[in-house]
């Protein structure tokens, strides 16, 4: 990740935050609307959201589903934001494919819509979409964990703990790319479990919290019980890999490497837990979406992809404290001061 990014993230992070509302009547209004309003990842991202509007002088109205996946609600503050005349919606999508629809009559009715994070289905249901390119954020740690083991690599037995059943996400993405930076032919890069190498133990789900991460672990340590590598989707899932690889005093002898970047993860490199991860910035999706739309609202401009992408890559850092030759990452001091939650 390039210095010019780390500053201009660090600066956001420090930012003393303005209302999100400005007395203005005729400021540009953008609007926010996330999965939950709990979730430190979406906490993050509204923090960005609100910077980057009172810096540009705009107004965020800011909206979030009661619960992940409540579609219902994100519907109505679509239909809100344009009844109130709003420049643009920047959204993370519960239902990636239902939300079409409302998508589709905010952007007839003049307004710019960019998908953060999470891509609608189709992408181009929205004008953009600002995100991490998490298969780079997978084969950043896979890389890193086939440097740790040098040679031993080929002789590695692999632990893949996953989001849910294959299916076009960022979960296939990020085990995918993992598998590829390692080393391992991936097949369909489509879908995870057709791959035949036999280092790969075995996946297993974890719905990517802590008690999923353990049952998961516990699951492929019956099946081979000298896994030394865990790829872990988030870092909730590797803390639950961690207990099940404690209960057998495993937990000192096995690399596990993560996706997501939050305080709790990269807090968990620094005590031993996790390797390494590969860490994404909400802050950044929310703070050029903002910036994406103030454009939209001054003189109609829309942003453009990422040269060879179909989405705006918002970057992408491997933190450890244990670097890799040819693998390029920042300390764990420095993942703290870029972190959230």
């Amino acid at each position: 990740m390039n210095k010019l990014f780390m500053g201009a993230a660090a600066g956001l992070l420090t930012t003393t935050l303005a209302s999100t509302a400005f007395a203005d009547g005729h400021a540009p209004t953008v609007c926010l609307i996330t999965k939950t309003d709990t979730n430190p990842f979406f906490v993050k991202m509204k923090e960005g959201a609100e910077a980057m509007a009172s810096e540009l002088g705009m107004n965020l109205m800011s909206f979030a589903g009661k619960v992940d996946g409540d579609h219902e609600t994100q519907v109505q503050a679509i239909e809100t934001c344009i009844l109130d005349g709003a420049k643009g919606i920047l959204i993370t999508a519960s239902d990636t494919s239902s939300i079409v629809s409302a998508v589709t009559q905010a952007r007839d009715a003049g307004l710019l819509v960019i998908a953060l994070d999470t891509p609608l289905e189709p992408i181009d249901a929205a004008d953009a979409t600002f995100a991490t390119d998490n298969f780079i954020a997978g084969e950043l740690i896979g890389q890193w964990a086939a440097a740790q083991l040098g040679d031993e690599a080929a002789n590695a037995k692999i632990a893949m703990l996953d989001l849910a059943v294959s299916q076009p996400t960022v979960g296939v993405l990020r085990d995918q790319g993992f598998l590829q930076g390692f080393g391992i032919d991936i097949a369909d890069p489509g879908k995870w479990g057709d791959e035949d190498d036999p280092r790969i133990v075995g996946h297993d789900v974890t719905q990517g919290n802590e008690e999923g991460g353990r049952r998961a672990m516990e699951n492929l340590l019956a099946t081979d019980p000298e896994i030394n590598v865990v790829y872990t989707i988030n870092e909730p899932a590797a803390a639950g890999a961690y207990e099940a690889l404690k209960a057998i005093g495993r937990e000192n002898d096995v690399l596990i490497v993560s996706v997501d970047g939050g305080c709790p993860g990269v807090q968990n490199i620094a005590d031993g837990v996790i390797g390494a991860t590969s860490q994404q910035y909400p802050l950044q999706m929310a703070a050029l979406g903002v910036q994406a739309i103030k454009a939209w609202a001054d003189d109609g401009t829309k942003p453009e992809p990422t040269e060879g992408k179909d989405f705006v890559d918002t970057g992408v850092a491997l933190v450890t404290d244990q670097p890799a030759e040819g693998v390029e990452s920042i300390s764990v001091e420095e993942g703290m001061n870029l972190c959230w939650g």
